[in-house]
């Protein structure tokens, strides 16, 4: 049955516009395979390493993408801002440094000091805040007011959201014969461009969430609504690139339309045990937002699906690791 991809804040034109934008700037990152994963798993993975990424992340297609078109748009632009857990602070400090603007980022007091490092590495001010949607909402409105900078969401943004999109075609084009995609999730951006994306032109493809323990993005999923609990927090959660519990607004609607209603759901040691795995067996740094993904398709819950999914892809969303701090040391 075709999805029906129109009527939302984005759309499929958007994204291939921002291939166009970005294949200067980014980098086409690899598809790396692990034959002893294969074994373990009971099917071909097809690991898109953006870890290898500018910036450590995949979040340099979004940050990149928004920022370019700002400047278009407005030429007089001052600078730009954000909130973000690292790693799109990392790539709105990038982007805004390419398009010679000041960026500030906000900054959780508990964010990894190796992410804090980079962000500043890339030219940006950084203002720290209370860990919690609230703080960082609230603090982002008061730097921008005072500064005069525009605020660049880090997933709920029409300009990310195509931006990232782009790492979906991208895949379509290594791996053209997959059957599912299994990406993790946060607030949304990198799923719903994804999905956009991919479900544009082989809408058969399936397109399963993976997601730390506590976000129960399945609930809302099966119901087809938003159900998570009010306000807005954050989850106690080693994968510190995903401890937004809520999809944002625009992100949401693409979602509940086009991922699997079964999600993922993995447990700090899980996901530990698979950012392990990733360091020892395929020689490659992830985080462990980039490992939740791993986790998922290594366990009994994705081993139980339809015999029909031979070949899945695996996004490794990226690799801004403290090594100084590894979880199993």
């Amino acid at each position: 049955m075709a999805l029906n991809l129109s009527g939302y804040a984005v759309d499929f034109k958007a994204v291939q516009e921002a291939v166009t934008r970005l294949s200067p700037f980014i980098h086409r990152t690899p598809i790396v395979t692990s034959g002893t994963a294969d074994e373990r798993v009971g099917r071909r993975l097809f690991f898109k390493a953006e870890n290898l990424q500018q910036t450590g992340a995949f979040k340099i297609r979004g940050a990149l993408n928004a920022v370019l078109q700002l400047k278009e748009s407005n030429p007089a632009v001052k600078g730009v801002a954000t909130h973000s857990a690292g790693n799109h602070g990392q790539a709105l400090a990038a982007a805004a440094r390419n398009c010679q603007l000041s960026c500030t980022v906000v900054i959780p007091n508990t964010a990894p000091q190796v992410k804090v490092n980079a962000i500043k590495g890339y030219g940006a001010n950084v203002v720290f805040c209370e860990p919690t949607p609230q703080d960082r909402k609230a603090t982002s409105e008061r730097v921008c007011k005072e500064a005069g900078l525009t605020f660049v969401s880090p997933y709920d943004d029409v300009h990310v959201i195509s931006g990232q999109g782009t790492l979906g075609l991208e895949l379509l084009e290594q791996v053209s014969d997959m059957d599912a995609i299994v990406v993790p999730v946060s607030g949304g951006g990198l799923a719903a461009g994804v999905c956009l994306a991919v479900k544009s032109v082989k809408p058969q493809i399936k397109i399963f969430a993976a997601e730390p323990a506590g976000k129960d993005l399945e609930v809302s999923l099966r119901a087809g609504e938003r159900l998570w609990p009010e306000p807005p927090r954050h989850l106690e959660t080693i994968a510190d690139g995903l401890r937004t519990q809520q999809l944002g607004q625009i992100t949401w609607p693409i979602a509940r339309d086009c991922l699997e209603k079964t999600v993922l759901t993995m447990s700090d040691d899980e996901t530990v045990a698979a950012m392990k795995f990733v360091f020892e067996r395929m020689k490659l740094v992830v985080e462990p937002s980039g490992a939740v993904p791993v986790a998922a398709v290594m366990s009994d819950r994705f081993r139980l699906l339809g015999s029909d999914i031979k070949k899945v892809s695996v996004i490794m969303s990226g690799g801004n690791v403290n090594l100084d701090k590894l979880p199993w040391c």
